[in-house]
């Protein structure tokens, strides 16, 4: 049912997929995420929707090949199917909720990094297609590892591009550029940052100097995706929160990034005796 119709390798191990599910497409916001098994006895990993398209009925998502599932999906080819793809799930952006009033009075600044930087996307073309100001800020460790930079230039007014060693557009990192723009003008009504949990502490502590409220999106503590797990659970405003039902976008200057980065640690073991069950499983053919 959840037919594969595209597959694209976006970097060696960054892998785009346009799955067929229309009842999910219709329904999606910005924002919302997914969950999807490779298999009946895969386990259920949660990926934020990364495009959507009502009418053609599909959804696309992105996934980084780093442990035995995400290699799972990776592995599956064009006319594969998904044995489930469920969703939309989570809450979508706050933004979707503004008027069209309140809309025209913002300046979007969004903060992507790695493979965050897909989910990233379906939120800016929603903005563009309302005529919102917004402008993204896309890094990378190098130019080879850069995404989606083609697709944000037909929807963003403006596109800055980083790579830490300086292959491609700024030398630096993302929040290095947003105060470079701030301080040459650029007037920032709002910021969201999806990446690395460590960018986005720091993208907070730079909005945060510069006075710019941002959004930031915890779906990288998402595991079973109902909440009933508790691996996502994070002190947000001093308080426990779950990304997967009560996000997983929060307010920045409230989250508790040192106690989010700890847990995103506690299945280190678990994975890495996953992954090494899954190499003897290729050596033996499956």
């Amino acid at each position: 049912m959840f037919e594969i119709l595209t597959k694209e390798m976006l970097t060696p191990n960054i892998c785009r997929m346009k799955v067929c599910a229309p009842r999910l497409a219709k329904a999606a916001r910005p924002g919302q995420f997914l969950i999807v098994r490779a298999d009946e006895k895969g386990e259920r990993i949660p990926l934020t929707i990364s495009d959507y398209n009502a009418s053609e009925g599909t959804v696309t998502i992105v996934t980084q090949s780093i442990g035995a599932s995400s290699i799972d999906i990776n592995s599956l080819e064009v006319g594969d199917s998904f044995a489930d793809v469920v969703g939309p799930l989570g809450l979508a952006s706050d933004f979707v909720k503004m008027t069209p009033e309140e809309l025209s009075a913002q300046h979007f600044v969004f903060i992507a990094g790695g493979v965050g930087t897909a989910p990233v996307y379906p939120q800016v073309k929603w903005l563009h297609e309302r005529g919102v100001k917004v402008d993204v800020i896309v890094g990378a460790r190098n130019r080879d590892l850069l995404i989606y930079t083609d697709e944000f230039r037909r929807v963003c007014d403006h596109l800055y591009i980083c790579t830490d060693d300086g292959s491609e557009g700024f030398h630096g990192v993302g929040t290095a550029m947003l105060e470079k723009l701030v301080s040459e003008g650029e007037v920032f009504t709002r910021a969201v940052a999806i990446g690395p949990m460590i960018m986005m502490k720091f993208a907070t502590i730079t909005c945060r100097k510069l006075g710019i409220p941002i959004i930031v999106s915890l779906n990288s503590l998402m595991v079973d995706g109902t909440g009933m797990c508790g691996a996502c659970r994070v002190t947000v405003g001093g308080r426990t929160r779950f990304a997967c039902v009560e996000g997983p976008e929060f307010d920045g200057y409230e989250v508790d990034f040192d106690e989010a980065m700890r847990r995103q640690g506690q299945y280190k073991a678990e994975e890495a005796e996953a992954m090494e069950h899954h190499v003897c499983k290729i050596g033996r053919g499956k």
